[in-house]
């Protein structure tokens, strides 16, 4: 639809619009007309810049804000000297809070010498009550501040911080609103995020997201379908579905569909050749789930499964509702369906209260899952989480032992998995010209995994053959298969 807009004709002399997405529109106009006229007095293009700082959700909130700064007439930068930085936060553990205020520092420092600079935060960090009284007291010089519920405002409030001087704090505790049809600029041409629903009602003790995503609400299945075919019309084959917990997509639409049949739509979509979703929480993945994906000629064979412990005790306080053999159970009934499926995992380290007992457990299921790779974690506290006021804290030392632990025998068994593709023919989806040697190209395989060969940008985008010639423990070397 926004392509399609044309923001000329767009009467700023009338109040705007009360119905969304409309209403953006008009501002995001009304705002064109002040970049235009604040570059006419400075002689010079204005430009912005967007920082992520956490998940695929916020990277894909992070598309809508810059398809919205681009439509509004500004240029993208690649560093923070510009005249609108953005920083869209995350909060999962304190070190993410922590990279904020320190970037922040700088900016200070450089928006002293540029007055016409602005600067605006968002996401997950700023839904925190604390945040909000610590940048009013102590960082005045940010512009806007707003959170995850009204990112689709943010041309109307973008629109107020061009108008007035003042902070602007713009924060809600919570919405039922989705807001189809807002600009969006992808970062990769030839695949794509798609939200299917935002927030979550799982609570689990020592995680904050619920709290600042809010609760479960899914998009309609028919606005789902119809932006995955407006994206493979503009040339994407790879899509990836985003919640929070999209095994539960759909419990709460009028019209009740379950995550699996959703896919066995998209499924249909001419021009999509590879399916991916995360995150997969264990206690809501169906059968119908498995045998969709087992059936499945589009679904990629890799899974996110979180495991978080595999101590039943630790589950049980981190309110996860499965235990260490009813995970065991589904790992089993998965790869029974889908052999070569690869599982990836997330684990947590020193929850308040885990003993070696406990810790020995999650080791235990690390060896006989076997994953393809696995995102371990030291216990964060967040305030405002049950686990955070848990008196049985885990003693550092402790912890960063068993972090190194688990971190050791991750990685021997991933490099292990990883070495059986050795000599195997895959295809690839090319992605981007690799970081260290223009020579080579980067990809991935269906289960994820990544691969360098010799490349050209023309490849870019395209799904090819390649032959896996070498393993260096998490990545390959190959080469084309003609």
């Amino acid at each position: 639809m926004y392509n399609e807009i044309d923001l000329d004709k767009i009467n700023l002399d009338l109040a705007p619009p009360m119905e969304e997405p409309a209403r953006q529109y008009y501002f995001i106009a009304k705002c064109r007309r002040y970049v235009r006229e604040l570059e006419k007095k400075l002689e010079r293009r204005l430009c912005f810049f967007v920082q992520t700082f956490g998940c695929q959700m916020n990277a894909r909130d992070s598309e809508k804000l810059t398809g919205i700064l681009k439509m509004i007439g500004y240029e993208q930068a690649d560093s923070e000297e510009a005249d609108f930085v953005i920083y869209n936060t995350c909060t999962v553990r304190e070190n993410a809070n922590n990279k904020v205020w320190g970037r922040l520092g700088y900016l200070n420092t450089y928006k002293k010498h540029h007055p016409y600079m602005k600067i605006a935060l968002c996401g997950c960090m700023m839904q925190e009550v604390e945040v909000i009284e610590k940048l009013k007291k102590s960082y005045r010089f940010v512009d806007l501040v707003f959170g995850t519920h009204n990112i689709y405002k943010f041309a109307e409030l973008v629109a107020s911080v061009l108008e007035q001087s003042d902070m602007i704090v713009d924060i809600w505790k919570d919405t039922d609103q989705i807001i189809e049809d807002l600009p969006i600029e992808r970062k990769y041409s030839f695949k794509s995020g798609v939200n299917i629903m935002f927030g979550c009602d799982n609570f689990c003790s020592y995680c904050i997201v619920p709290y600042v995503r809010g609760r479960e609400r899914s998009r309609k299945p028919e606005d789902i379908i119809y932006e995955i075919e407006k994206l493979a019309a503009d040339g994407v084959v790879e899509i990836m579905l985003l919640g929070q917990n999209v095994n539960s997509y759909g419990k709460h639409l009028k019209d009740s569909i379950t995550f699996a049949k959703l896919l066995l739509e998209i499924e249909k979509i001419q021009g999509i050749e590879r399916i991916r979703f995360m995150t997969s929480h264990p206690k809501d993945l169906s059968d119908e789930l498995i045998e969709v994906m087992s059936k499945s000629k589009k679904i990629c064979h890799h899974l996110h499964l979180p495991l978080q412990s595999g101590s039943s005790h630790i589950l049980k306080e981190m309110n996860r509702h499965y235990n260490k053999e009813q995970y065991l159970q589904l790992v089993e009934k998965i790869r029974k369906a889908i052999p070569d499926i690869a599982l990836t995992t997330d684990i947590i380290v020193g929850f308040p209260g885990e003993t070696e007992e406990d810790f020995l457990d999650t080791l235990e299921v690390v060896r006989k899952v076997g994953y393809e790779s696995a995102f371990t974690f030291i216990y964060s506290k967040r305030t405002g989480t049950p686990a955070a006021i848990k008196e049985e804290q885990v003693p550092e030392e402790i912890v960063k032992n068993r972090f190194n632990r688990l971190l050791k025998e991750v990685q021997e068994i991933a490099a292990k998995k990883a070495s059986a593709y050795t000599g195997k023919i895959e295809p690839v989806l090319i992605e981007e010209i690799n970081a260290q040697d223009e020579n080579l190209v980067t990809g991935r395989l269906s289960n994820n995994f990544v691969v360098h060969l010799p490349g050209t940008k023309h490849m870019i985008g395209k799904i090819v053959d390649v032959k896996l010639k070498e393993c260096k423990g998490f990545y390959f070397y190959g080469e084309v298969v003609e």
